[in-house]
């Protein structure tokens, strides 16, 4: 893989200065993202990604999870990578697809430990991958770093889509906007709020910042803390086109939730 060179830090701080710019101006005038469908109506099964992501999951409750997955119609289960194989096995013939994290839940292993994760889940089934990014490398400002890091997954991926979990409760309003500015750069497919495990989740502020970033050529993933119906469609009018949940079928029920965490 080709290494950006040294004006990539210039180019990056140059984009953040006008995207924070631009996005001062807008909440000046009031402005809000007219991305998201204002719908009460809207079908959220085809947006969800069941998840279970916990370290203990049982083999039993991935086949509970790929089941649901299957008779909700969501659109895809989100598993660890040891755990994608059996859950490409059990969805195999259904609309239904694999999704493995990789690097997860800290981002802090290095790019080649992270493309050959990559590598190992595409192989085992997964037609989705979800990385976290090296928060380190962001908030020391190696952006460089960052970069190689994304794009180590995304060339790994080869046509499977790439997600970059940016653990949003950890960084500050700049360097949200320079993580999904590299995600764009990388030719990552999504941009997502967090793992769940990082002790904040999704909110809408952080979706309508993320959605005014990367604009329309990209998708943006809520994850962490969304637990009801009401919740999934602020965020969807936010401007979130995906949602992680481990209360999808809540979600798209209308009952109670009794899961915790993610």
């Amino acid at each position: 893989m080709k290494k950006p060179g040294p004006e990539l830090e210039h180019l990056v701080e140059a984009v953040t200065s006008a995207v924070m710019s631009k996005l001062s101006n807008q909440k000046a005038q009031n402005q809000t993202s007219s991305f998201g469908s204002s719908s009460n109506n809207i079908d959220l099964a085809p947006m969800i990604d069941h998840t279970l992501l916990k370290p203990d999951a049982s083999h039993e409750q991935i086949k509970k999870l790929c089941q649901e997955a299957m008779e909700y119609k969501f659109a895809t289960v989100c598993v660890n990578s040891s755990n994608v194989g059996l859950a490409a096995q059990l969805l195999k013939g259904s609309n239904v697809k694999p999704i493995a994290v990789v690097g997860f839940p800290l981002g802090a292993s290095t790019a080649s430990a992270k493309a050959f994760e990559t590598l190992e889940a595409i192989r085992e089934g997964a037609l989705e991958i979800d990385t976290v990014i090296n928060i380190g490398a962001l908030k020391s400002r190696n952006y460089r770093e960052v970069y190689v890091d994304i794009r180590a997954v995304v060339e790994a991926a080869g046509n499977i889509p790439v997600k970059v979990i940016l653990e949003t409760s950890q960084l500050n309003e700049e360097e949200k906007i320079i993580a999904c500015t590299l995600s764009k750069a990388a030719a990552a497919a999504f941009v997502k709020t967090s793992t769940g495990f990082g002790g904040g989740g999704a909110t809408v502020e952080d979706i309508k910042l993320m959605r005014r970033v990367v604009g329309k050529e990209m998708g943006v993933k809520a994850s962490g803390g969304i637990k009801t119906r009401e919740d999934a469609l602020k965020m969807v009018e936010a401007g979130a086109n995906r949602l992680g949940t481990s209360s999808s079928i809540a979600i798209v029920t209308g009952q109670s939730s009794d899961t915790k965490g993610y």
